[in-house]
């Protein structure tokens, strides 16, 4: 179940859609915000409150890596390393990572108009498989993320309620085999 920040009215269905550009196909997901873009920012990008919803990272982010620990997923995770393409704060965050061998290339862009802020979160997507796994997931994560955001109960945002998005996902990939 996906909730919309700027009406709390929960969504039943996936959201995301599929875009194409630069001959590859993405998933695309976005989420609203009543909150000025500084704050949107800092929830994906310090680390305590990265922390509250997906996980946190440790290192030099000018270095171009840090170390990112995927918490959510569990205290026992392994911290693997994230390349920072662009920051450009408030707006635009790019990073990419190897998971499970997958180059996953993610773009965080966010917006604000009148004191609403809308994140759009981007992510190739190679193949129906991963598209199938990755859309439910960014799904989960970002209902988390306003979870932490508005300041609801994080662990109310079940996993279990967005494995049936997975059709969806997989049905707007499937010609990528």
């Amino acid at each position: 179940m996906s909730t919309d920040d700027t009406t709390t009215t929960p969504r039943r269905d996936a959201v995301g859609r599929r875009q194409d550009r630069d001959g590859a196909a993405h998933v695309v997901i976005e989420r609203t915000f009543r909150a000025p873009v500084t704050q949107v920012w800092a929830a994906v990008t310090e680390p305590d409150r990265l922390e509250r919803w997906i996980g946190t990272w440790a290192g030099d982010p000018s270095s171009g890596t840090v170390q990112f620990r995927m918490t959510a997923e569990g205290e026992d995770i392994e911290a693997e390393p994230m390349t920072v393409h662009e920051c450009d704060p408030p707006r635009r965050l790019v990073l990419s990572w190897d998971s499970a061998g997958t180059l996953w290339h993610v773009e965080l862009d966010l917006i604000e108009d009148a004191g609403v802020t809308t994140l759009t979160f981007t992510q190739r997507v190679p193949d129906t498989a991963t598209g199938r796994d990755v859309g439910p997931g960014w799904e989960y994560y970002l209902d988390r993320l306003v979870a932490a955001q508005s300041g609801g109960d994080v662990g109310a945002v079940a996993w279990p309620d967005y494995e049936p998005m997975m059709s969806h996902y997989e049905a707007l990939f499937a010609d990528l085999g």
